[in-house]
């Protein structure tokens, strides 16, 4: 009978303070019922909230706090408040969970948005080259021994890529969050790079930047509803009909331009290295980038020949070398060394993209900053339509044709590789006749000059 009358007292504080470890649960009573109050093996009193949840009708038990940091009359408040929320239909142990759950998703995304703030267009530009583009060394987790895994691009277009891309975006944008770059950002860049007439590299830049973009957000370093801002740039672009790839070559320089330019050239802005590359052009009829990445230990100056190993149509072959480039590689031996035109700068093989700069700013010294290029022999200049460094290797094609060179032997001279049935069955290299007509074409160009 006395425990029917202690189970039915409403819970005190007085009963709170006596209960000992392995004491039964303590439960309270009336408007309160639902309430209990637990002791662990440690002493601690901790309050309970028991009820059926009104979401899955299952038995429910929520943690309240712990006693006395939490009061009995506390305990009572929370649990009125909780039997509210309860009444409602909703499962106050579930709506817990669910707030817990929110703030961590909202602190999550406020620390995304505090990296994604701090990762600058450098930082992005840097995990697209490393991570995907270039060569890299990876530990094997299993063996602990590093190996080289090999990058998206082969080593010249590694190179290529990271130029294009430290080019122009780092200088212009390395700096800005890269979550905050508009397309306005990258349109004006673009603009920059159209401006001083370079719309191949324009291209190249909005491409690569783009392509940069596209791996850091697949890589989940941005929001999900971020937009690419080159992707944008591109579009705005499209629409406006701008150009961003180099007209399809028409020009070549007839025998008497090539006159003026061959008594232009040695007075001419161009740096030494550069006259040196554009002449090798002329007796060779190769692209100039591939003359400014030549080797000397692909050059044989007993036989005449230079091994081209990696051309654009991925074919090698031997380059013909005629008496006067022969003789001009003879001088050039004695000043550089792994690489026939390197920079003077960082010894490195000289960019192409430097010869179209350097001429652009020749014809165009107005528009340079810091009036660094001058007007030598400006007359002989403007006194030739425009061209370009390629424009020489379409002349040489030209030229071979007007002397009477046939034209598969002219084809062979620039490398082209032979199409349909033709190149199926003719496999002569033509090598001969290459030396033959090359010599023919320097010769030409001797009495040009003379």
């Amino acid at each position: 009978m006395e425990n029917n009358k202690q189970a039915g007292r409403p819970l005190s504080a007085r009963a709170i303070d006596t209960m000992r470890p392995g004491d039964a649960d303590k439960s309270d009573t009336g408007e309160n019922v639902g309430l209990r109050v637990s002791c662990g093996s440690t002493g601690v009193r901790t309050f309970f909230y028991r009820y059926r949840s009104p979401e899955t009708d299952k038995l429910t038990q929520l943690k309240l706090g712990t006693y006395p940091s939490l009061s009995l009359a506390q305990a009572r408040v929370e649990l009125a408040r909780l039997k509210e929320l309860r009444a409602t239909g909703v499962c106050p142990k579930a709506e817990l969970e669910r707030q817990a759950l929110q703030r961590a998703q909202e602190k999550a995304e406020q620390e995304r948005i505090a990296q994604a703030e701090a990762f600058t267009v450098k930082d992005l530009i840097d995990a697209y080259l490393t991570e995907l583009i270039e060569d890299r060394m990876v530990a094997d987790p299993r063996t602990g021994t590093r190996k080289r895994i090999a990058g998206a691009r082969k080593p010249k277009g590694q190179a290529e890529v990271r130029r294009t891309l430290y080019g122009d975006p780092v200088p212009v944008l390395g700096s800005r969050s890269a979550a905050t770059v508009t397309r306005r950002d990258v349109v004006d860049m673009v603009k920059a790079i159209l401006d001083r007439g370079a719309n191949v590299q324009a291209g190249n830049v909005l491409r690569e930047l783009s392509a940069a973009y596209e791996y850091a957000i697949g890589m989940g370093r941005f929001a999900d509803d971020f937009a690419n801002p080159a992707v944008l740039a591109k579009a705005s672009l499209k629409v406006a009909k701008v150009r961003l790839t180099s007209v399809q070559g028409k020009r070549t320089l007839s025998d008497s331009e090539l006159t003026l330019l061959l008594a232009w050239l040695p007075g001419s802005g161009f740096s030494p290295t550069q006259k040196n590359i554009m002449r090798f052009t002329l007796w060779t009829a190769c692209r100039t980038g591939e003359v400014c990445q030549a080797e000397w230990k692909n050059i044989d100056l007993e036989k005449a020949t230079w091994h081209l190993r990696d051309s654009k149509n991925g074919a090698e072959r031997y380059v013909q070398l005629p008496r006067q480039a022969v003789e001009f590689l003879r001088q050039l031996r004695l000043t550089t060394s792994t690489y026939l035109f390197p920079s003077s700068r960082t010894g490195l093989p000289l960019q192409q993209k430097s010869l179209s700069e350097t001429k652009w700013h020749l014809k165009n010294p107005d528009k340079v900053k810091g009036g660094r290029f001058y007007k030598p022999h400006q007359l002989w200049l403007d006194s030739i339509p425009d061209w370009s460094p390629h424009d020489l290797r379409r002349t040489v094609r030209t030229g071979l044709s007007r002397l009477g060179c046939r034209n598969e032997v002219a084809e062979a001279v620039l490398g082209h590789s032979r199409k349909g049935i033709e190149g199926t069955y003719d496999l002569h290299s033509y090598q001969a006749e290459c030396r033959e007509w090359l010599q023919r074409w320097a010769d030409h160009l001797e009495r040009l000059s003379a």
